[in-house]
């Protein structure tokens, strides 16, 4: 993936949450949560895009 199509996509996602947080009345601790869990899916997605996460399907919960 081009490294241009991975700072568009970061630049969009921000400037959603940016809008998210600053227009829709939530509390306090639903939108840390909500922040949290877009940072990490954001990362998770970053690293799979430049091939330094093998993927998270072939993690295996139980036996």
């Amino acid at each position: 993936m081009p490294l241009l199509d991975i700072v568009v996509v970061l630049i969009v996602a921000g400037v959603l949450m940016y809008l998210v947080n600053r227009y829709i009345p939530m509390a306090g601790s639903i939108k840390s949560i909500l922040n949290a869990v877009v940072a990490i899916a954001l990362v998770v997605w970053v690293l799979q895009a430049v091939g330094l996460w093998g993927g998270v399907s072939t993690f295996r919960v139980g036996r």
